[in-house]
């Protein structure tokens, strides 16, 4: 957690030459006091930048921000005395620590590993993966933009039951 504070403190301003906004999300109030501060300070100084939008997944796990976000739904249907049967997804993800974020387009996964480790589990459904056996401190601008092609190849079509579904464009 000194790493973290110690690298909010120096890059701040490298943030703001680069007009770039500092979000974060999971269960914040599970760190430490200081840290947290130093979270909200750097929070609030990038906040009007418009350019990058830096998110920090912290103290974070899909599951967590699941039961958290039922929780606000359950305590704000009960406070406003409303129908359970009216609940639709968009009122789920407005609960989301990532309300404020689109859905992903690509997620890379690094190691080989073939699992989503517990991350934005809600938010993947309709997400390209693509998984390399490369190591995360291997992975370098060259390798992101591999995927980013791979990505590109890709087409949206619609399976045999009206879903969107991916393939590979066949050259």
């Amino acid at each position: 957690m000194l790493l973290l504070k110690s690298y909010l403190e120096s890059n701040v301003q490298r943030m703001m030459d680069n007009n770039v906004r500092l979000r974060f999300i999971g269960r914040i109030q599970g760190l430490p006091c200081g840290v947290q501060e130093k979270l909200r300070w750097a929070r609030d100084v990038t906040a009007h930048n418009t350019g990058t939008t830096l998110t920090l997944a912290l103290n974070y796990s899909g599951r967590s921000e699941l039961v958290d976000a039922f929780r606000e739904l359950a305590s704000e249907i009960e406070r406003r005395h409303l129908n359970p049967e009216s609940i639709l997804e968009e009122d789920i993800h407005h609960h989301l620590y990532t309300a404020h974020m689109p859905d992903p387009d690509l997620l890379m996964r690094t190691s080989g590993e073939m699992r989503i480790s517990n991350f934005l589990l809600w938010q993947i459904a309709d997400t390209k993966i693509i998984v390399t056996k490369r190591l995360w401190p291997d992975f370098c601008g060259i390798h992101l933009l591999e995927a980013i092609a791979d990505f590109q190849g890709r087409q949206r079509h619609r399976d045999g039951n009206g879903e969107d579904a991916t393939q590979r464009e066949e050259s």
